[in-house]
């Protein structure tokens, strides 16, 4: 599938677990990144239309939802597809009233929002499905230590082993065994992967 895709997020990690999980599902797809509206709404000036864009609603400046009709006035043909850590009716209704192709709370799993990704880029519309958080999110919090909790958090800020190690007065190799843990713990591979999966899972503010 060859199409590109605006990523609207300013958490950096969760940006780099997204374009992973979309690179590896979507091998063609060009994945283009902004950390808030004013920087995707410039960039797009110099670039081709997206094909889809996925809209965080908590950013820094104007917010995501805000932000929508700017975002349609410079890509009216471009399906927009809210992602959002609150799940609430409330929210979603918001989202869908400022034309928002479909909405996706951060807790949905992989499969859901890949077929919700798919389904945009078809130019199709989402069937009804439930947004809740899967229910392994508390099962990967229940396997983690209060002192991972910690490793954790620090890692999802960009930290790395050494300066986390500094922060807690840990050793950098008594670290290091944590996030080796924490990877285990959350079914995945790479310290970017780790950063997404707990922010998609609520495993960290």
């Amino acid at each position: 599938m060859n199409c590109s895709i605006l990523l609207i997020d300013d958490h950096a990690l969760f940006r780099a677990g997204l374009r992973l999980m979309l690179t590896n599902a979507l091998s063609d797809a060009e994945i283009r990144e902004a950390a808030s509206l004013d920087e995707a709404l410039a960039g797009g000036r110099r670039s081709v239309a997206p094909q889809l864009i996925l809209l965080d609603i908590q950013l820094p400046g104007l917010n995501g939802l805000d932000g929508m009709t700017l975002l349609a006035r410079q890509w009216p043909d471009c399906p927009v597809v809210v992602l959002s850590a609150d799940s609430s009716v409330s929210t979603e209704r918001s989202a869908m009233e400022r034309g928002a192709h479909s909405f996706l709370s951060k807790a949905a799993p992989a499969p859901q929002f890949l077929e919700t990704v798919r389904t945009a880029l078809a130019g199709q519309r989402p069937a009804p499905a439930s947004n809740a958080a899967p229910a392994e999110q508390g099962d990967s919090a229940s396997r983690l230590t209060a002192r991972q909790c910690e490793v954790l958090a620090l890692l999802c800020q960009g930290l790395s082993n050494k300066l986390i190690g500094q922060r807690l007065h840990l050793s950098e190799n008594t670290v290091r065994g944590h996030v080796q843990a924490i990877l285990a713990a959350l079914g995945v591979s790479s310290r970017a992967e780790a950063a997404f999966a707990a922010r998609t899972r609520g495993l960290v503010g």
